[in-house]
């Protein structure tokens, strides 16, 4: 019935000093929708996500939350712990706005976020949050990207994806983190589009229907860009650029020649090779 018998409860270890539900937890992040976070030097963060729709019939799920006007939150995993999450880190905010009249520095927020994280995987009646989130947001201190993890670590990054076939993301993010760190806000988009092109599943193409792009900086409050304003952004594209890497690898397919070409004419029969012995017609 169970996997073994180490996997009951959230505080149980096993003999190889694993945590079982935390790691079904990070297996659900790695299945939830391609988020990424990438920003430059010193003035902007952007968050671009991959929607998705469990049915032809329902809508795609929004999967950027703002947070603050200085912060917004991608998620991959359980949207539902995310929500959790993101409630969470808007009254902080907000008690720190009306208690100091400030904005939230992004490195407090995220040590709360941690702490908060943690206390789900010291309890046997609780169970981790099934998400991972990508935080951008921008403060005195310049532009940041975080990453969060259901084991309650988190992560200082300059360029990040999460989420399904979130690994080609990264792989390209890599090669291009030298240009990335330079860029103005919308080659930052730019680059968030080529990222995510890599993890497209097959056959799916880059649209406004399921891209949203987030972006936040200096004297830029937290924006999140759908449906029609994704436009602006997808025309700096090429179509084939707009196409997963699986669907630019198939070889085109060689049209149908409605007349016979010359050299597929009937060629006259050759003379008879003396040499070789003839056969009579009929039954051999």
């Amino acid at each position: 019935m169970f996997r073994n018998q180490y996997d009951n409860d959230v505080t149980t270890w096993s003999p190889q000093g694993r945590l079982h539900q935390v790691e079904y937890a990070m297996e659900a992040v790695k299945q939830g929708s391609t988020a990424i976070g990438l920003k430059n030097r010193d003035t902007f963060a952007v968050l671009v996500v991959l929607k998705r729709t469990s049915h032809e019939l329902s809508s795609y799920q929004k999967k950027l939350v703002q947070v603050d006007d200085h912060i917004g939150v991608a998620i991959a995993g359980l949207t539902a712990d995310g929500r959790i999450l993101t409630r969470y880190m808007r009254n902080e905010c907000l008690n720190e706005q009306f208690t100091h009249g400030q904005p939230l520095l992004l490195n407090r927020l995220m040590a709360d976020m941690g702490l908060k994280m943690q206390t789900c995987t010291q309890r046997y009646d609780r169970r981790p949050y099934g998400v991972g989130l990508i935080v951008a947001g921008y403060d005195k201190t310049g532009p940041h990207i975080y990453q969060t993890c259901p084991s309650a670590n988190y992560f200082d990054c300059k360029s990040m994806a999460i989420g399904s076939r979130s690994q080609s993301a990264r792989t390209y993010l890599e090669k291009h983190l030298d240009k990335i760190i330079d860029c103005s806000r919308d080659e930052l988009a730019r680059h968030g589009l080529l990222a995510l092109r890599e993890c497209l599943p097959n056959d799916t193409q880059l649209t406004t229907q399921n891209v949203s792009i987030g972006i936040v900086g200096k004297d830029f409050p937290f924006r999140i860009f759908e449906d029609d304003d994704v436009e602006q952004f997808l025309s700096r594209l090429t179509d084939a650029e707009k196409r997963g890497r699986s669907t630019q690898s198939q070889p085109p397919a060689v049209p149908a020649r409605d007349s016979m070409d010359v050299d597929d004419a009937q060629q006259p029969p050759r003379p008879a090779d003396p040499t070789v012995e003839q056969r009579p017609p009929g039954p051999q």
